[in-house]
């Protein structure tokens, strides 16, 4: 059994076997001296997208997801690609909201960081940017960057304190334009390639034109600038015109007379010019002949007493029209006419692109006759009588065995619009057919 030890007497202090708990302590905090903005903590967002409102995924028998993977999870594909496209780093195409009408801060905070340093330092950044993609043939992105320097250049920015080195602006803002205009004119280069295939011609002139701008932007600083006389004389010379790339080239060899480009180019201009020279020649040349044959054309009708009226609204004829034949500018050659035969009571047609003045209604209805749409055998060759419009608005018989001159020339018809029409009807109807006639002409105003 357990043994009882003895306390000594000396032991004065009375032991407790049960002590009181001992009173809890209390502490204060100290005053909160700083102001409530600055206490206030917010939990840094570490999610790759900001969380939706809805919930993360939690049930009442799975835990909830984790920010990350709930900013993700919670999403469709669309729209995680979509989220995406508004993060500088994985933009395939230029998203500048936020996706609720606000700013997109990490793209503005980009494009700001171009801007940084003085404009001769901001500028020369442009430069070799465009430097860079002029060499990589992406002329299209060297010309904006180009753009982009000289637009610094030519900005009053406040922050700008230091005296800026002018001799270096004016180099850079040469070089700029200089290498722009170089870039206009390898665009207008590709459009034309291009134009082989599809209709650019408006983009390329507006490139060639944007290049001589900028080589006379470029003349304005440095006059001796060959590149500038060269390369707008390439641009002149795509655009035919050679009086002006010409003069380019002339200035350009008179500062540098030894220049083996500009001589090369002097020498296309001048081939070119020759080209041009002989296409304007045979082009006044047919003016002459057009106009020559028209003249002769109105002295045949005079000389034949034939009447023309033009409507103002001459139908589509493609090539065909009245023609001296052989030899539009003889006398002694024969009038050709374009003439549409009508057959008014079943609204069919047929077109003689050449009926010589010589020849007989009866001689083209030998080979028109007979007609395939006539079911009912009305039309055939003495069944049929032909009539023209006078004049007067009335209708005159056309006698299938006489000359179109001789009807053309009887004083009562008229050519309208270039063409002759004569109206073919069966015998058979032709009376009820011609009182139809002036029961329309009666009636309108």
């Amino acid at each position: 059994m357990p043994r009882l030890q003895e306390l000594p007497d000396s032991l004065a202090k009375p032991l407790t076997l049960n002590p009181p708990s001992s009173p809890t302590l209390q502490t204060t905090q100290p005053p909160n001296l700083l102001p409530s903005s600055l206490t206030q903590q917010t939990t840094p967002q570490t999610t790759p997208f900001p969380l939706p409102p809805e919930t993360n995924g939690a049930t009442s028998t799975t835990p909830s997801l984790p920010p990350q993977m709930s900013s993700i999870k919670t999403r469709s594909v669309d729209e995680v690609l979509e989220l995406m496209n508004r993060t500088p780093l994985f933009m395939t195409s230029l998203d500048e909201t936020d996706g609720a009408g606000g700013e997109n801060v990490e793209l503005e905070a980009l494009r700001a960081l171009q801007y940084e340093g003085s404009k001769v330092e901001v500028a020369q950044g442009f430069r070799e940017r465009g430097n860079e993609m002029a060499r990589a043939g992406k002329w299209g992105d060297g010309k904006e960057f180009y753009g982009k320097g000289i637009m610094v250049l030519g900005q009053k920015m406040e922050e700008d304190t230091k005296e800026e080195d002018a001799e270096k602006r004016r180099q850079i803002e040469e070089a700029c334009y200089i290498n722009r205009a170089l870039c206009n004119l390898e665009l207008s280069t590709q459009a034309l390639l291009v134009l082989q295939l599809c209709s650019t011609l408006i983009g390329r002139i507006e490139n060639y034109r944007s290049c001589t701008l900028d080589c006379a932007a470029t003349l304005r600083l440095n006059p001796g600038n060959i590149k500038a006389y060269y390369r707008s004389a390439q641009a002149l010379l795509a655009l035919d015109k050679v009086g002006e790339a010409e003069d380019a080239c002339a200035h350009g060899l008179a500062i540098e007379p030894s220049n083996t480009a500009l001589k090369a180019l002097q020498t296309k201009i001048s081939a070119r010019k020759d080209v041009l020279d002989g296409i304007e020649r045979k082009r006044r040349e047919r003016a002459e002949r057009a106009k020559k044959e028209r003249l002769y054309l109105q002295a045949a009708f005079k000389a034949r007493g034939i009447r023309t009226r033009s409507t103002g609204q001459p139908p589509e004829m493609e090539d065909a029209a009245i023609r001296l034949t052989p030899d539009p500018v003889s006398p002694k050659s024969t009038l050709t006419f374009p003439v549409v035969l009508l057959y008014p009571l079943h609204l069919q047609s047929d077109f003689i692109k050449a009926f010589s003045e010589t020849d007989t209604l009866s001689s083209h209805l030998d080979y028109i006759l007979p007609l395939p749409w006539d079911e009912r055998k009305e039309y055939s060759m003495d069944s049929v009588e032909g009539y023209m419009e006078t004049l007067s608005g009335g209708l005159i018989k056309v006698g299938k065995k006489v000359s179109l001159l001789k009807m053309l020339s009887s004083g009562k018809v008229e050519i309208v619009d270039d063409i002759v029409r004569i109206s073919v009807v069966p015998k058979a109807s032709a009376e009820g057919w011609i009182e139809e006639v002036k029961k329309r002409k009666r009636a309108a105003p």
